[in-house]
């Protein structure tokens, strides 16, 4: 039985039994049922068997926020270009999540059948936890976010997911995570070799319903659903 309880994330399960795993990371101040309600939408063949986890990140304060306690995967010290964040709790939040794709495996689900995806502090996340793992996923998702730990991941990336597909999307008019912060990650992964599919939409911070139906098509490729 998996550690991760339903009070710590939202686990939607198939008909059948699971053999491709979808985890979600949510944003600032988010929980693990903002993204639930998109499944739908992503329209995934029918008789795919995807479990989706959703987890919600712990509550801790944000300085940004006026040191306000909220959801939040790490702090965020300074809202400028350069983002400063406190990086050993967002590793922390990464190492999070790759005991939880343990725990996936552990319980029949291939590595190479997982697939993770962050939304803005959820994809910050999701970089890292993807690009350091050390067995092969089915894919990274990094939708509206930023590589808040590239110099650390230069240094921690592991060669089994070198190959990793990688899809990045981001809003035209995002005033929260600025369209440079997502140019900035596409240039440290092209450093670094990785090949990212990058597509720009015409929103805000947020997620658009051509975007949703774009990544579900992705994802059903990279799970061979």
């Amino acid at each position: 039985m998996s550690s991760e309880t339903e009070a710590t994330l939202v686990r939607v399960e198939p008909e059948s039994t699971p053999s491709t795993c979808i985890i979600w990371l949510h944003g600032l101040g988010a929980d693990g049922y903002d993204f639930e309600p998109i499944i739908p939408y992503l329209k995934l063949p029918k008789s795919s068997a995807v479990r989706f986890l959703f987890p919600h990140a712990e509550v801790m304060p944000v300085t940004v926020n006026g040191g306000a306690p909220m959801r939040a995967w790490y702090d965020i010290l300074e809202m400028n270009v350069g983002r400063k964040v406190d990086k050993a709790t967002l590793i922390a939040s990464s190492e999070r999540i790759q005991r939880l794709i343990d725990e996936q495996i552990a319980e029949g689900i291939p590595a190479d059948k997982i697939l993770l995806a962050g939304f803005s502090q959820g994809g910050a996340v999701a970089y890292h936890a993807a690009l350091t793992y050390p067995k092969s996923l089915a894919g990274l998702v990094a939708l509206s976010t930023y590589m808040a730990t590239a110099e650390e991941i230069k240094l921690q990336r592991q060669s089994s997911n070198y190959q990793i597909p990688i899809w990045v999307a981001h809003g035209e008019r995002d005033e929260v995570v600025q369209l440079a912060l997502g140019e900035q990650a596409l240039t440290a992964l092209k450093d670094m070799n990785y090949n990212a599919l990058w597509t720009t939409y015409p929103m805000g911070h947020e997620v658009m319903m051509e975007e949703i139906e774009a990544l579900g098509c992705w994802m059903a490729q990279q799970l061979k659903l």
